[in-house]
């Protein structure tokens, strides 16, 4: 039975208000945890940006019927929202005008979880024991007690270096100011910063891809701003997406117009850099490939390092997880989503049964359930606590079910190997009862032995 079960909900995001939102239609206690002054905290730093998939998918059907009686006007269906427009449409009014509004605690950073009364060693009765969250907000620290937690607290806080391999490069925290994270509001709030300067965009993602075509329109606005494309890989095509294939069209057309750009010349491309060490000359940055003198270097005003983000599971190491050594996702979700087996965004939908922790009642979702891996969705994350939610409340065939269906990205990267638009569908599709399978081929495939992903 769940009558009287309290679920603590580790950030304030999309996905933890959706967490909520369900929580509290299954007759369950939710407690929001969020670090920031507000809901949203991390969407606040990229609300510049434009969404790639359309209001239809980015609104939690939980979360709409919380909204409904409050009068909020849902937004059309097929507009592409802004991250401010998400915020001022979707999560300030779910936070403040409905129920969700008394329990959301913010400015109140989680610091550690654990089990009352059980180190991380100790096995008998730990399943019985209640979660314990240690919080620290202006008051001091605080303790609460939960019977699950759903940790859906992002990786906003944690980017990736500039090293190649994973660690800081030599110099990196040093030239500090002139190094940002992410995506910049380049055309906005901090346009002073890089017009008329040479900028290097280290990345090949999403974020990377947008602020060198916002770079390239500041360049026509303003003389003198030159961006620089740093690409770690050998081609650069690898970046450009699946264009008309995607079904995703402003995430198609994004990889489309960035493709004119670098045809027409209008960003430099260094491709086959690895960062190694950035130094400080003259008020520049050299960023070099070697820390010594033979290897290929540009000098630059500012480095912005667009390399993805890394999951934050510091104050988890009292919780048992069961974590990817690799992608440092859960072990039944990795196969879906490592980008060395395939790229695809269109990973088949998953819940509890695949972010599920060792220590019971205890998951991982949103953003942060992905690892090290790019390309998540908010959408996938709205089913991902549809299914917990349903999990901890004990109705195991909603918890199952897929309620979802995602579009497909039009490329594919299977084990190393690009599939272009003939792979688009490789990761589509329902559950299936093999976790580590991506789509009904792979799982025939894997049943007859094939290594890899298998269906391709």
């Amino acid at each position: 039975m769940h009558a009287g079960k309290t679920v603590a909900i580790i950030g304030a995001g999309p996905v933890g208000l959706a967490a909520a939102a369900h929580v509290m239609e299954r007759g369950m206690t939710p407690i929001v945890l969020e670090a920031g002054p507000e809901a949203g905290h991390s969407v606040r730093q990229w609300q510049h940006v434009q969404l790639f998939s359309p209001w239809e998918y980015n609104v939690d059907k939980a979360a709409a019927r919380l909204l409904a009686p409050t009068g909020w006007n849902s937004p059309d269906p097929h507009v592409y929202p802004t991250g401010a427009e998400l915020l001022e449409r979707y999560i300030e009014p779910l936070a403040t005008k409905t129920p969700l509004r008394d329990v959301i605690r913010t400015s109140c950073r989680v610091t550690a979880v654990g089990r009352a009364g059980f180190d991380k060693a100790k096995t008998k009765g730990r399943e019985q024991a209640k979660f314990e969250i240690r919080c620290q907000n202006g008051k001091g620290p605080e303790t609460l007690r939960a019977d699950a937690v759903i940790d859906a607290s992002g990786t906003w806080a944690s980017p990736n270096p500039a090293g190649a391999g994973g660690l800081v490069a030599l110099g990196e925290r040093e030239a500090a100011e002139r190094i940002s994270y992410g995506m910049p509001d380049v055309l906005g709030k901090e346009r002073a910063r890089f017009a008329g300067k040479a900028v290097a965009v280290l990345g090949a993602g999403h974020s990377a891809i947008g602020t060198l075509i916002d770079l390239t329109a500041l360049a026509q606005q303003t003389s003198g701003t030159r961006p620089i494309w740093l690409l770690r890989g050998t081609d650069p095509a690898k970046a450009f997406g699946g264009g008309a294939n995607d079904k995703l069209a402003a995430r198609g057309e994004l990889g489309a117009h960035f493709a004119s750009l670098v045809g027409s010349s209008q960003v430099q491309v260094e491709a086959g850099f690895p960062v190694a060490a950035i130094t400080q000359a003259d008020g520049r940055l050299r960023i070099a490939t070697s820390s010594a003198s033979c290897g290929r270097s540009v000098v630059v005003d500012e480095l912005v390092v667009a390399t993805g983000f890394r999951p934050d599971l510091s104050f988890l190491s009292e919780i048992r997880l069961r974590l990817d050594p690799a992608i440092e996702a859960p072990v039944a979700l990795a196969p879906l989503i490592d980008p060395n087996e395939h790229s695809c965004g269109t990973v088949r939908p998953h819940g509890a049964r695949e972010l599920a922790q060792d220590d019971a009642g205890f998951y991982l979702a949103g953003i942060k359930s992905y690892g090290r891996a790019p390309t998540f969705l908010m959408m996938t994350g709205y089913e991902q606590v549809r299914s917990i939610a349903a999990d901890i409340a004990g109705d195991k065939a909603a918890a199952a079910r897929v309620e979802l269906e995602l579009p497909e990205t039009g490329v594919c990267t299977r084990g190393g190997v690009e599939g272009g638009p003939a792979a688009s569908g490789c990761c589509g599709g329902p559950a299936k009862q093999d976790a580590s399978a991506c789509c009904a081929a792979d799982e025939s495939a894997k049943k007859a032995g094939v290594a890899g992903c298998g269906c391709s």
